[in-house]
């Protein structure tokens, strides 16, 4: 079992603290495949996924379940958070290539069951095709898990801080974003370059997400801790995205690292 050193409530979500990252990323993959596990026999499990580094390790170990054949994705179908806008998919830097690199090739999941945004949809079709996959996860009975992380500035997908009230905050559907500041500079690296760093993408709205059955905050990390502490210690703001999961109350657990957490007061 993860290496779990405390747990406590804050705005009625549940906060499990954990030794290092690791701890915390098998404590996902454990809830993520007791979901695929869990799912009635008439409806397949529906998981909400995210990219980035932090998700890696949790992906890692699904894949060396389904290999040990203790986990099958057959009766699993997928929506992903966000995509790069204008991308390719076969572009090495979009999460449907991170996601067919990570997770998708490693498993026995249909193809057909997996949904990731699409970065080539002309834009004036854009608003469609977001409508359209907020119809489809409504069509498959809304998303039982959603997987998420949290950016430096307290973004969740890619829905990034703005001065909206937060009634119309948490209203916001799948769509178009212009990226902040600081999640272009934390892309630096991934793109080779500050002027290479694609500034869209389409993300999964904060009404979609808050939605799910069930909702995982993986955070991990020092470079994490500021935006951790921001999001539990304070009030539902729109400046701070990951701040407005306190709304969704028990349905949220955030599982973080002991060096993710060291500024929760």
């Amino acid at each position: 079992m993860p290496d779990e050193n405390r747990t406590f409530q804050r705005a009625g979500m549940t906060i499990r603290v954990f030794s290092d990252a690791g701890a915390a990323s098998r404590a996902a993959a454990d809830l993520i495949a007791e979901a695929i596990r869990g799912a009635k026999p008439d409806r397949r499990a529906v998981l909400g996924l995210a990219t980035g580094s932090t998700p890696q390790k949790v992906y890692a170990h699904l894949a060396a379940w389904h290999a040990a054949g203790e986990l099958s994705f057959r009766d699993v179908v997928t929506y992903n958070l966000d995509e790069y806008y204008p991308i390719q998919p076969l572009d090495p830097k979009s999460y449907r290539c991170y996601m067919h690199r990570h997770l998708f090739s490693l498993v026995d999941l249909s193809p057909q069951a997996a949904h990731i945004l699409d970065g080539t949809v002309p834009e004036p079709f854009v608003a469609d095709h977001c409508a359209e996959f907020e119809r489809w996860i409504a069509a498959d009975g809304g998303l039982d898990v959603q997987l998420l992380g949290i950016g430096r500035n307290g973004h969740i997908g890619f829905n990034e801080p703005s001065e909206l009230p937060v009634e119309e905050a948490l209203a916001l559907p799948t769509r178009l974003v212009e990226l902040h500041p600081v999640t272009r500079a934390d892309a630096v690296r991934e793109f080779g370059g500050a002027d290479k760093v694609i500034p869209r993408a389409l993300t999964m709205g904060v009404k979609t997400i808050l939605s799910a059955g069930s909702i995982l905050m993986l955070a991990t990390g020092a470079h994490k801790a500021d935006a951790v502490a921001a999001a539990l210690n304070g009030d539902p703001r729109s400046g701070l995205p990951a701040s407005l999961l306190q709304t969704a109350g028990g349905k949220v657990t955030w599982l973080v690292d002991e060096l993710a957490a060291s500024l929760i007061s």
